[in-house]
């Protein structure tokens, strides 16, 4: 079997493509003496489409009796599991650029605040005037931080097409956050660089950004997490555990149905 979105080989009985997270087809039935073979020469006769790889005029697969549709993206796969496919757009939503500053933000107010008590207390005249010359120049160097996250932000937005593609796994003991295969070698050499980078330079926070973005998966036990917390304008909804950080994404017309089924499974949610 072949994927009619991206032309990748799927193994036999597969539901969705793991390249590109689309719906397959069922397969098809060859005809019987029961069966009207014109049925079959009278049918509209696929166009292949080179530049998509695949038959854009295949008609989409019913449902199976174990398999149901769940609103307009979601689907209750024969293995128990919902799945559903969402494309993050980097340049208008801005969870991923605030989840970088962050890091960064935290890691340099750690220095600045040991730095700060060392200065309190080999300066007996350290308040109010060397606080706030300090506090000032802090305040400078967040400012000069934060247009650099925004540029490599950009550099890297671009270099992923613009979008942040990712398959969704849940049941009830869980949900799966998995990056697609072909962004997610994209996002391993850009990681590998920023680590040899960070290394290079010494700078030990930029060496843990590039680890971070490393994962390409984040699975998230219900029974292990202290906390959700839903963005429903971002459709995003964060699911944390003790070391666990997961950001669930889900169309509008599903978001009440995937935050109500994670609500319902975290029992014990601080």
């Amino acid at each position: 079997m072949y994927c009619n979105q991206c032309g990748k080989q799927v193994g036999d009985g597969a539901q969705f493509c793991e390249n590109c997270g689309a719906r397959l087809p069922a397969a098809p039935v060859a005809p019987t003496e029961k069966t009207d073979q014109n049925a079959f020469k009278t049918q509209t006769p696929l166009r292949f489409d080179e530049n998509r790889f695949g038959y854009p005029n295949a008609p989409a697969a019913p449902p199976t009796a174990r398999e149901t549709s769940i609103g307009k993206n979601i689907t209750l796969c024969q293995d128990g599991k919902y799945r559903w496919v969402y494309e993050v757009g980097l340049f208008k939503n801005p969870t991923y650029f605030l989840l970088i500053w962050k890091i960064f933000f935290s890691v340099f107010l750690g220095i600045f605040v040991f730095i700060m008590i060392l200065d309190a207390i080999q300066n007996s005249d350290f308040f109010p005037d060397m606080f706030l010359t300090n506090l000032k120049v802090f305040g400078y160097f967040i400012i000069g931080m934060t247009v650099i996250v925004g540029i490599s932000y950009c550099i890297y937005a671009a270099i992923m097409g613009g979008k942040y593609c990712v398959i969704f796994e849940m049941d009830e003991n869980g949900i799966n956050h998995k990056q697609m295969p072909k962004q997610a070698k994209k996002a391993n050499l850009i990681s590998a660089l920023t680590v040899l980078g960070g290394i290079a330079a010494g700078n030990l926070s930029t060496v843990g950004v590039g680890l971070i973005s490393a994962r390409t998966e984040m699975y998230s036990e219900f029974a292990k997490t202290r906390k959700v917390k839903a963005y429903p304008r971002r459709e995003l909804i964060k699911v944390n555990g003790l070391l666990s950080h997961n950001q669930v994404y889900a169309e509008k017309e599903d978001f009440e149905f995937v935050k109500d089924y994670i609500l319902s499974r975290c029992t014990n949610i601080k």
